[in-house]
């Protein structure tokens, strides 16, 4: 009995994941396509992610995972700063590529890109400046 490991594209054609970091959530749809295209809240990547840095973290489980297939990415991406929204959109793609085929799963596992992220800002604490910042003190 064979078993495939390519799991069928479900309702629509795309299989759908969520990335998380921070505060920023990310909704990432992956359909498989004739060439790669990244679209980021209807802007085409280069032009929702200003920085070469920020769109080499999106692109990075493509690039690092050596994933030949060609996917067309949509993403919709909600709170957070820009760096945080990346990290989402990149563990979304992820999530969604393991889910599309498991082989990569050992791979993608294995750069850290399975892993949620899970620092955030500390809250502020009452009596103090900051989280741990404390006014000064003086005995006299």
């Amino acid at each position: 009995m064979e078993t495939a490991t390519k799991k069928t594209t479900k309702k629509g054609g795309y299989i759908e994941a969520i990335g998380r970091r921070k505060t920023a959530t990310a909704r990432v749809r992956i359909t498989p396509a004739a060439k790669t295209t990244i679209m980021v809240n209807d802007a085409e990547l280069q032009n929702y992610f200003k920085t070469s840095e920020l769109i080499k973290i999106v692109q990075d489980p493509f690039v690092k995972g050596k994933i030949a297939e060609k996917f067309e990415i949509t993403a919709k991406v909600i709170g957070g700063g820009a760096n945080g929204q990346a990290e989402a959109v990149r563990h979304g793609i992820t999530r969604a590529l393991t889910e599309f085929d498991e082989e990569l799963r050992g791979t993608l596992k294995k750069l850290g890109f399975l892993k949620r992220d899970p620092r955030a800002k500390e809250r502020r604490k009452f009596g103090l400046k900051k989280a741990r910042k404390a006014p000064q003190w003086s005995k006299r």
